[in-house]
């Protein structure tokens, strides 16, 4: 599987069949974007009616077939739907995980976040994308409380939850709706950041920097300003990094 397939025409039959089959993880975007959801949802859930297969299969763009797929299969796996989706073979059905845990109703954005960290630390790159690309519509809508809450995340040993905390709350973002209050403010969500500023990981420094990055496209001063202090109290090769990149676009 290194490597992975960089066309849709370099798949080889036996990898897109095992891909379709849930019976392997994706290496690349391409082999993500390549699979049939209706196979896949058939060997994932051998009881979701035709009817709903089709459906998911023409449901759009792919986040929207993955938020719908996600949403559809609870009802056929039962109560411990979360839990086997999430313990999937396949990277794909994993992500559908996500997106079943945003659709349940009724649950606090504590109780969202507890749920999701183990996506949000998956293995796979992709299941860590729709972790927080699930989630996100949620923790917006309840943004001074998401802030408070992905705070613990930001001193997280893994990697993986340290860029989870940014990630989710990006103001433009990727794939995904913009968060129009970031967009007009970035500053409530700076503590996030701060914290992260030397952080050693390339994956996490990259994320502080495109949430600046997308920041300075509507507030530039509040961007250079926070640059220009952080570069004063930390001669940190990570923080010009960071800076650096952050400021790409100005």
């Amino acid at each position: 599987m290194a490597g992975g397939a960089r066309t849709r025409a370099g798949i080889p039959p036996d990898v897109l069949d095992a891909l379709n089959h849930g019976t392997r993880e994706t290496a690349t975007l391409v082999e993500g974007l390549a699979l049939d959801f209706a196979l896949l949802l058939a060997a994932a859930a051998p009881s979701l009616p035709a009817a709903e297969l089709t459906r998911v299969a023409c449901g759009g763009g792919f986040v929207a077939r993955m938020a719908l797929a996600g949403s559809v299969l609870r009802d056929p796996l039962g109560p411990e739907a979360y839990g086997s989706l999430a313990q999937h073979p396949s990277d794909t059905v994993r992500g559908w995980a996500a997106y079943l845990a945003a659709a349940e109703p009724g649950m606090t954005p504590a109780a969202r976040l507890a749920q999701i960290r183990p996506l949000a630390d998956d293995p796979h790159f992709a299941v860590r994308e729709w972790a927080w690309l699930a989630l996100r519509p949620h923790l917006a809508a309840a943004l001074p409380e998401a802030l408070g809450l992905l705070q613990p995340w930001t001193a997280e040993p893994s990697e993986n939850l340290r860029r989870f905390a940014v990630e989710v709350l990006r103001p433009r973002g990727v794939w995904c709706a913009h968060l129009p209050a970031l967009k007009r403010d970035p500053r409530p969500a700076l503590g996030l950041l701060e914290p992260l500023r030397a952080d050693p990981s390339r994956y996490v420094q990259d994320s502080v920097a495109n949430w600046l990055n997308d920041a300075a496209k509507t507030n530039p001063d509040v961007v250079r300003d926070l640059c220009t202090r952080w570069r004063t109290e930390s001669a940190d090769r990570a923080t010009e990094r960071i800076c650096r990149r952050a400021l790409r676009s100005i």
